[in-house]
């Protein structure tokens, strides 16, 4: 990582990435309040910051954001457009350094050290950044750049929308200090609760608490971790993702079972989890591999290859589904099975089949509506009604 005294840490943030990228193709909408998702059910995907004034936010009931927001337009999805964005806006970042760590479609870390010296300052790397990505591909992002992540990404926060921010070591405490202590990372409403019944409601009220009370107060996890965020302290480098070489979930059932019923529920089970890591991860896969375990714990593996990489839980279920069938087994006694995606690409690099069937790209959209509100809500906000039976599971992410 850069040395004490260098602010090179970037956290780069689209603005609104979804609705910007709908508004390239209707720019009559520019300046109006514009909502990402499903027109009356399901969940906001993004929302534009003209509609985040009356309180819309993502991941929230769209029925909510519409009354909150009736004068809103509602737009479907095009989760195609949003990968081919990402795609471009990561190649730009890659070509400034190496070293980036993204944290979902639409940001990054960035540890501009080896970059200084190539192309200026970290504020003109930051303004490179910005006009090259409004350039190539017209959206807008906000920079901020601190001595370590945690600072970057409340300058990034601070400096929205389509801004830069940079927070050099020496005025950290100062940037820090009259900030609410919700803007730490790991301050909830719970915790925040707990905070101001303390009476602590910003960061300089944390910093100057000790420490042992906080960690009365939250927790020896917790109450350290802020105690040291507050300061600014924070010693996480930017570290560039390793590339998963495959997703999978398994089910170890609570007794042996012959019923094929419960072992097709379990598969799909299986996929569903398997599918929504893949999306949280930003990856897509063509190989699916089942592996069933017997009561004798022999154990058989099958796989097959999809025609494109997906990251769909319904292609993935069908051909784990397929994969069951062909194993030709009568009435065994099974004790786990599992279902594994390898073959990982990012889909900021992959190839993205443009021409899908309507019932096929519907739940595509849904499966991305449903992993946004488990996000906000929970993993009890949305459940497949196919999936009602409760077994436990482990799941797994593996590197090769």
């Amino acid at each position: 990582m850069s040395g004490p005294r260098r602010s090179t840490v970037l956290h780069v943030d689209m603005d609104a990435f979804y609705v910007a990228v709908e508004l390239r193709h209707r720019p009559e909408l520019i300046g109006q309040p514009v909502l990402v998702g499903g027109a009356t059910r399901g969940v906001v995907l993004s929302a534009s910051y003209q509609a985040r004034a009356f309180g819309v936010e993502g991941g929230m009931p769209m029925t909510r954001a519409r009354r909150l927001c009736p004068r809103a337009v509602v737009l479907p999805p095009d989760f195609e457009a949003y990968t081919a964005t990402s795609r471009g806006v990561f190649a730009i970042l890659e070509a400034i350094t190496p070293t980036v760590e993204p944290m979902s479609i639409d940001e990054a870390f960035l540890d501009i050290a080896g970059a200084v010296r190539r192309l200026g300052s970290p504020a003109r790397i930051g303004e490179l950044i910005r006009a090259q990505v409004f350039d190539e591909q017209g959206i807008t992002c906000s920079v901020g750049i601190g001595p370590s992540k945690f600072v970057a990404k409340l300058a990034s926060t601070s400096a929205k929308p389509d801004g830069l921010r940079e927070v050099v070591p020496d005025r950290v405490v100062e940037f820090l200090h009259p900030l609410p202590v919700t803007a730490i990372w790991g301050v909830g409403e719970a915790t925040a609760e707990k905070l101001h019944r303390l009476g602590l409601r910003t960061v300089a009220d944390l910093a100057h608490t000790p420490r042992t009370t906080l960690q009365r107060g939250l927790g020896a996890h917790l109450g350290g971790m802020l105690a040291e965020l507050a300061w600014g302290r924070d010693t996480r480098s930017v570290r560039a993702r390793p590339v998963e070489r495959s997703i999978g979930s398994e089910q170890t059932f609570g007794r042996d079972t012959d019923d094929d019923a419960l072992v097709r529920r379990e598969l799909l089970r299986m996929a569903d989890r398997t599918t929504a890591r893949m999306r949280a991860a930003g990856m897509l896969g063509r190989t699916v591999v089942i592996t069933v375990r017997f009561a004798d714990y022999s154990q058989l593996t099958r796989s097959g290859t999809l025609r494109t990489p997906t990251d769909g839980t319904g292609e993935v279920y069908a051909r784990a589904a397929a994969l069951w069938e062909s194993l030709g087994l009568t009435r065994p006694r099974i004790r786990k099975v599992g279902v594994r995606v390898e073959g990982l690409v990012p889909a900021t690099e992959a190839y993205i089949q443009p021409e899908l069937a309507e019932p096929e790209r519907g739940w595509r959209e849904a499966e991305r509506a449903m992993d946004a509100a488990v996000a906000r809500y929970g993993p009890d906000a949305v459940r497949r009604a196919a999936l009602t039976r409760h077994t436990s599971h482990t799941s797994h992410i593996g590197r090769g």
